[in-house]
């Protein structure tokens, strides 16, 4: 007689919302296996009755082809008697105080879900709101966990009997889809005026593409906030936007209709169309073909455009054969959190949009559109946001901490039961919003995972909001220096452990000496590290204002190797020159720094006359955009040594930059040979750190390597000298990674007993 019993299964990971309990039903169904299946908080728990051999074929196929989405860390398995279930049911969630578990992203509409909104036999024929079991809204709806419809902002929309019969048949693949609806008994739009007024239309959707096509601005609230949405063939419009908007040179977002548009604009590998159609659908940073379809005012002086396919029905209808690419940019002020209620949204862009369309479903987590970028055969995320937050990776630890990250870009990781869980991009702590959604995400993570830290950690810089704001919690703080929070992350990401060389070039992060850091050679680990190099110290003049106006970064630099700065300057009036350097040498308003951003805005203000910027790095990312890499020559440079540290000069550099300006050299050959030089002058000194310390694994990070190019051609020449090399993937290489980073170091240097102030460059943690 063959044995016969049960077992008792829960499952940790990203099992709710992804179709875990249908697939576990059909499964036990098809095997006639008997019991029950429910969520238990953020788990889902098994019970499961029947022949063993079954019961072990069961568990293979929860093993090795579970739902598409989900992503399974942990079975607890215990065997036991067998238990009389008469069949298998889903039962009722419960709650579960221990809860252990994962956050589902929203999630780009299916191949299935696309059929029925274009038959127009189908009763969600042109339905906005059509998702599925596999697809659809899911964090930016989500009150409380479990996943269930009532911890949802579908609760307040009863189903249909069609609806409820779907969802309670196991061969719809809409069964126990939480979020199900259609015309009948599910979400809206309405058009309204810039007043908030609604506009009877027949059809609200139809009657903003024709807008759109007519060269108006329209407030799009979409599954994670609004868009600000314009024709992007439009120039007329696209300017009125960056007109009311004061956003005269950034970059807008587009998104085409199909892949066939992107390939029009774009050049894609394999890998970037496969980035574009995945569904998570973020926003990809592809080179443009040069064609003229879109206009140069979409993204002035780059070379990339940021582009997107549709992931939301709504979206698909918003286009036709006449209308194939919109501008699709976060519906926000400048450095705030996108918006997503609809009184804040009307007061907030009624100046900037002529007419809002709006839903009556109800956003409970703003979510801003990712950006990712391909490099070589690896994606990259710039921002992390819709489809990839809240991101969860494995971090093995038994504490719980809150990283409250940076100012800018601001992001927050909360660690609970091994696991460090990673906002979405929450803007710019300086403005109000971005602080009080700071503050309700940090509440809302904490309460959905059930998740009480024990340590606050922050920046080493005690004037920063999110330092202030950690202060706010009762909880023990921890400082984490900047540079070292970005080594830390990336070998967290990576799973390194012991000691790496690390690269971290960004624009500003304060150092252990009190100065501003940013072209920085670290060896270390994430519990701690030294400064074993780093670029030669300026005196940079204009405290902020000299990251909006990179021609004092010229000042600055130029005055420091004696060299006049009014030559290379010509758009800059002598009377502001004159003040910058009467003031660098009474060093009134001034500071040190090592910083790799600066000097990148230094050239771009020579070479570019790109005197002020309107968005953050528009210098240095104009500066790549225009260099021509079939140049192989660089400059000379310098490596030399101070106080045991390898000091990078730059006085060489640009001596040479200046040269070839006098002789008129073309602008994308001097960029080439500047990126060429910081290129070979990193490789160099990691060889050199490599001899002294005996480490051969080097990790890239910090923002200046959203660099494509440096990116690539510094890890080319790391790994031909025989380095092992890591940079992030998952979480941003810029201080949208942060928090992550920030994360990794204080749980390695508390488990590792060395918890200590120090003001050393020997380590880098200690109580705020």
């Amino acid at each position: 007689m063959r044995e016969r019993l049960s077992y008792l299964i829960q499952i940790f990971g990203l099992v709710q919302g992804v179709g875990m309990r249908p697939f576990l039903y059909k499964t036990a169904k098809s095997l006639e296996l008997t019991g029950v299946v429910k969520n238990k908080g953020a788990s889902v728990f098994i019970a499961v009755s029947g022949e063993k051999c079954r019961l072990d074929r069961f568990l293979f196929e929860l093993t090795h082809d579970p739902p598409p989405n989900a992503r399974i860390d942990e079975i607890k398995k215990t065997s036991r008697a067998e238990v009389d279930f008469k069949d298998f049911r889903i039962l009722n969630s419960s709650e579960d105080k221990a809860r252990q578990g994962l956050i589902l992203p929203d999630l780009a509409v299916c191949d299935e879900c696309r059929k029925d909104i274009k038959n127009s036999r189908d009763r969600r024929f042109r339905y906005a709101f059509t998702n599925c079991t596999h697809c659809g809204p899911r964090y930016s709806i989500l009150k409380d966990l479990p996943y269930d419809r009532a911890n949802t902002s579908m609760d307040s929309f009863s189903m249909c009997p069609e609806c409820r019969e779907e969802y309670k048949n196991p061969e719809s693949w809409r069964f126990h889809a939480q979020p199900d609806c259609c015309p009948a008994c599910g979400p809206e739009y309405s058009l309204r005026n810039r007043n908030g007024v609604q506009i009877e239309c027949e059809d609200p959707i139809e009657k903003t593409k024709q807008l759109l096509k007519e060269g108006a601005i329209v407030a799009v609230k979409g599954i994670g906030g609004y868009h600000l949405v314009c024709n992007a063939q439009d120039e007329d419009a696209i300017l009125k936007l960056r007109n009311r908007k004061n956003r005269p040179h950034r970059p807008f977002a587009v998104m085409a209709s199909e892949m066939e548009a992107v390939k029009d604009i774009c050049t894609l590998s394999i890998l970037e169309e496969e980035t574009v159609a995945n569904n998570k659908r973020p926003i990809v940073l592809l080179n443009k073909t040069g064609s003229s379809v879109l206009p140069e005012m979409i993204a002035p002086g780059l070379k990339r455009y940021g582009v997107m396919l549709p992931y939301s029905p709504l979206h698909y209808f918003l286009f036709d054969d006449d209308m194939k690419y919109l501008v699709m940019t976060s519906g926000n002020v400048s450095g705030m959190p996108i918006c997503y209620k609809d009184k804040a949204a009307v007061e907030h862009l009624n100046r900037v949009a002529d007419y809002f369309l709006v839903h009556n479903r109800e956003i409970m987590t703003p979510v801003d559109d990712s950006v990712v970028k391909v490099i070589d055969d690896d994606v990259l995320v710039s921002r992390c946001g819709r489809g990839y937050s809240p991101m969860a990776l494995p971090l093995n630890t038994s504490l719980e901490l809150l990283a409250l990250g940076g100012d800018q870009k601001a992001a927050v990781c909360l660690i609970h039961k091994k696991t460090a869980h990673v906002s979405q991009y929450l803007g710019d702590l300086k403005f109000l919003d971005a602080c009080n959604e700071y503050g309700k995400v940090i509440d809302r993570l904490s309460r959905l995972l059930n998740a009480q830290p024990q340590f606050a950690v922050h920046d080493l810089h005690p004037g920063y909001i999110s330092t202030r704001y950690a202060k706010k919690f009762g909880k023990e703080l921890i400082s984490v220096q900047h540079h070292h929070a970005h080594m830390a992350g990336c070998m967290a990401e990576c799973g390194l452990t012991g000691d790496a060389i690390g690269i971290i070039f960004d624009g500003t992060g304060m150092g252990t000496d009190g100065t501003v850091w940013g072209g920085e050679f670290l060896i270390g680990s994430r519990a701690g590290f030294q400064r074993a190099g780093h670029l030669e110290y300026v005196i940079l003049q204009g405290a902020d204002s000299v990251i909006k106006e990179p021609w004092k970064c010229a000042v600055s630099y130029l005055s420091a190797i004696n060299e006049d700065a009014a030559p290379f300057l010509p758009d800059i009036q002598s009377v502001p020159l004159e003040i910058v350097k009467k003031a660098l040498q009474n060093k009134v308003n001034c500071y040190e720094s090592s910083s790799m951003g600066r000097l990148f805005d230094c050239v771009a203000a020579l070479v570019l006359c790109r005197t002020h910027i309107s968005y953050e790095a528009q210098a240095a990312m104009e500066l790549e955009s225009i260099l021509d890499e079939k140049v192989t020559d660089y400059y000379n440079y310098s490596i030399y040594e101070s106080d045991g540290a390898l000091i990078l000069g730059y006085k060489s550099i640009l001596t040479g930059v200046l040269l070839d300006l006098k002789n008129h050299e073309p602008a994308s050959v001097i960029s080439a040979k500047f990126h060429n030089t910081v290129c070979k002058a990193a490789v160099s000194c990691a060889i050199r750190l490599r001899e002294r310390y005996k480490i051969n694994q080097a990790v890239l990070s910090g923002g200046v390597f959203e660099n494509t190019y440096l990116m690539k051609n510094i890890g080319l020449g790391l790994k031909k000298s025989g380095f092992h090399i890591y940079f992030n993937k998952q979480t941003p290489l810029n201080d949208g990674g942060l928090a992550f980073g920030q994360a990794s170091a204080a749980a390695s240097i508390l488990e590792e007993g060395d918890y200590v102030s120090c003001c050393t460059c020997k380590n880098n943690i200690g109580p705020g």
